[in-house]
């Protein structure tokens, strides 16, 4: 279940149609990253095998508009001028991020479109080397903002205020690359336990070509952000191994003694 709100409307209950298997094209061509890219090599995502593929989305429009994006451009993009596949957009993945779900909410949107406030915390899997900060599964804390006149400082305050509440101070933001947001932002947070910055989150303002060929309006723009939820937990707790906190070496006896989070509510 997720908590969704529209506009000033009432805050209601919704479960989303979503689960770990997503397809390719939810997952990575919806979000335009090319077919070539290094996150599709079996070495960074994990590919189901039975079944191996998924069926078509039923709305052919949205379908084609995304492969136009990709082959020639559209909606004011270039495009990446090579000869897209349907084939690798219906193999089924492990996912490898929640944006794939917050992808699918927005399409949903654009039937009826507005202000919209989508949330969710849920678990992504990755084809990574297992270190003290990196795990093969992992949470995230996925959030999208959709609303008129939204700017990229708005985005910034946001996640200060997010991440304050939770007790972190001490943020750094550095400009990234997104095949799906324009600008980005990776997040960094102090961990003073380990003495370095930690990557916890990524963020940006998702691309015109993105929402114009679901057929939202050109004058709607959006705050996408997917942040760990195993990261902040290690810098509030300075907790200096990510495996403490999830997988087989976790210690009940840490997770019973420590209070829970608390949201500061002023």
């Amino acid at each position: 279940m997720s908590r969704i709100q529209r506009g000033d409307g009432p805050i209601a209950d919704a479960k989303l149609e979503y689960s770990f298997v997503e397809s390719g094209f939810w997952n990575f061509d919806a979000l335009f990253v090319p077919q070539q890219h290094p996150a599709r090599d079996l070495q960074d995502t994990f590919y189901i095998s039975d079944p191996a593929v998924a069926d078509p989305p039923e709305d052919t429009v949205y379908w084609n508009n995304v492969r136009e994006v990709h082959e020639v451009g559209k909606y004011g993009s270039a495009g990446y001028r090579y000869p897209w596949r349907a084939e690798e957009s219906l193999r089924l993945v492990l996912r490898t991020h929640t944006t794939a779900t917050s992808t699918a909410m927005l399409h949903k949107l654009a039937q009826n479109p507005g202000p919209a406030r989508y949330f969710s915390i849920d678990r992504v899997f990755r084809n990574e080397t297992v270190d003290i900060t990196h795990l093969a599964e992992f949470h995230q804390v996925e959030g999208v903002i959709a609303d008129y006149g939204l700017t990229l400082g708005g985005l910034i305050g946001f996640m200060k205020e997010f991440f304050r509440k939770m007790g972190i101070d001490d943020l750094r933001f550095k400009p990234a690359y997104n095949p799906y947001t324009e600008p980005s932002m990776e997040i960094f947070g102090e961990h003073k336990g380990l003495g370095k910055w930690v990557e916890i989150g990524n963020s940006g303002m998702f691309r015109p070509e993105m929402l114009e060929s679901m057929g939202l309006p050109k004058d709607l723009r959006v705050y996408g952000w997917g942040l760990s939820l195993e990261r902040p937990t290690m810098i509030r707790y300075k907790v200096s191994n990510i495996r403490e906190l999830l997988g087989h070496k976790v210690d009940l006896g840490f997770i019973e003694n420590n209070a829970a989070v608390r949201l500061d509510k002023s």
